[in-house]
């Protein structure tokens, strides 16, 4: 059984993959700030790409059970709502970027803690320290 059998940390690494796309794509926006009509893009909300797609299936315990249902993946990039508009036509405005890296940033690394301390916790379980 691989780690990756687990749901709590095939959650985790699908966290991950959102902030580390989330981080290009926020990038992207710093770095056209300047270029004229670009628009501010950001990804899907981690949760509702997770209530859109069965992350972690319900277990049926009994034949009479329902199957759970899950809805299509959540489209990647979505145009985020401009909050301003420059005179030529740009929408990315560097405070509100850069208080989303930083909360990316923040949520990768709290995500990556967990990880490794579950990580941790199973191989002090299975006897095989830390």
């Amino acid at each position: 059984m691989g780690a990756m059998d687990i749901p709590l940390f095939d959650l985790a690494e699908k966290r991950l993959a959102w902030a580390d796309r989330r981080q290009e794509v926020l990038a992207q926006n710093i770095a056209n700030a300047n270029t004229p009509s670009w628009q501010s893009q950001d990804l899907v909300p981690f949760s509702a790409m997770l209530s859109r797609t069965q992350t972690i299936g319900l277990a049926r315990t009994q034949a009479n059970h329902l199957d759970g249902v899950g809805g299509g993946p959540a489209p990647v990039k979505t145009e985020a709502k401009p909050t301003s508009r420059s005179p030529n036509g740009n929408t990315v405005t560097l405070d509100e970027q850069l208080t989303k890296v930083a909360d990316t940033d923040t949520t990768q690394a709290l995500v990556s803690n967990l990880y490794k301390t579950y990580l941790s916790m199973f191989r002090t379980a299975i006897g095989r320290g830390s």
